[in-house]
């Protein structure tokens, strides 16, 4: 399986004809996969247009989706025999320069940024991953020009809208939706749908996708200390009364109590962080939870990104795994 690994590697890497899985509307083609022998595109969920009348493209529309299921599952059960990440965190970089390249509205690149957003979701669940978080909207966001800041939260309610009224992705992945961030700096609106979505989903047990909006990592460490420090305030005083008999002695905050506080609270730390368009800052997002995370740099842009980076992303992990295991398991014996 290994000597199987490494072809798919060595030929995913010398030759960007041998696979290219550009990003398609979710709702047409979440799953594309041109192969240069075939010179057609593969999808997920294929569109069929209504107006063709000629069996032959029908036939032939069937016959290449089924090869395309095919394919994907051929990919993913090889994948399967690696360690597979259970948690993946994405930085979305790039839908603003996206725009600006192809000369489109600023508002279109953050739309093709949410159809790449839902395809990586399918993807990440059919690959068996259980936990997926993005960074949405930094807190330093908001100082960007307002009227992009004002567009940003129209797409967010109307994106969480839709979420809400349409519930086909949520119900097939089974999946539960958390925001994490400071909530009052959102528009009334969008924190109302926000928190509505969360409360819509919260007994779900399948995927866990989080939505960091407007966040950034210090801020989380600050409020995970307030709230310690507030629930432990009665406990520090008692046992300042009681220091002589302790031997002046208190019980000091652990790593666990602040744990226990961030927003990320009962999901595991991110296996593998990637931020696309070759940034290599976390810019703020999650510090605490990343220590021993793989991070990637892959250099398309987020509405650019597709399965065939999500495949070398999972590659890149199994092949450093060993490593980041024996790291993580150092540092446990270390507490």
């Amino acid at each position: 399986m290994a000597n199987a690994c490494s072809f798919f590697l060595i030929r995913a890497s010398k030759s960007e004809n041998f696979m290219s899985f550009p990003v398609c509307r979710p709702d047409t083609a979440c799953w594309s996969l041109p192969f240069k022998m075939l010179g057609s595109h593969i999808s997920y969920s294929p569109s069929v247009n209504p107006k063709t009348e000629n069996p032959d493209e029908l036939i032939a529309t069937g016959v290449l989706a089924s090869l395309q299921n095919f394919i994907r599952k051929c990919i993913v059960a090889v994948l399967s025999y690696g360690p597979m990440p259970k948690h993946i965190a994405f930085i979305m970089d790039g839908n603003h320069r996206y725009a600006k390249f192809r000369s489109i509205q600023e508002g279109s690149g953050h739309r093709m940024g949410f159809s790449a957003l839902i395809a990586s979701l399918l993807y990440c669940y059919e690959m068996g991953m259980k936990y997926i978080t993005v960074y949405a909207f930094s807190i330093d966001n908001f100082k960007r020009d307002p009227t992009e800041v004002k567009s940003l939260m129209e797409l967010m309610e109307e994106k969480i809208n839709e979420l809400l009224e349409n519930r086909n992705v949520i119900n097939k992945v089974n999946c539960k939706i958390n925001f994490w961030g400071k909530l009052d700096m959102l528009s009334e609106p969008v924190r109302v749908a926000a928190e509505k979505l969360m409360a819509s989903t919260a007994e779900n047990k399948g995927l866990v996708f989080s939505v960091c909006m407007p966040y950034n990592s210090t801020s989380e460490i600050v409020n995970a200390v307030n709230k310690v420090c507030a629930e432990r305030r009665d406990i520090l005083q008692r046992e300042d009364v009681d220091s002589v008999a302790n031997n002046g002695v208190h019980s000091d905050i652990s790593v666990a109590d602040l744990d226990h506080h961030m927003y990320s609270a009962g999901c595991p730390d991110p296996d593998i962080v990637i931020r696309t368009s070759g940034e290599t800052r976390l810019s703020n997002f999650l510090l605490w939870q990343t220590m021993f995370s793989h991070l990637q740099n892959p250099d398309p842009l987020w509405p650019e990104f597709s399965f065939k980076h999500l495949v070398w992303a999972i590659l890149q992990y199994q092949r450093v795994h060993p490593y980041i295991e024996q790291s993580r398991n150092l540092a446990k014996k270390q507490l």
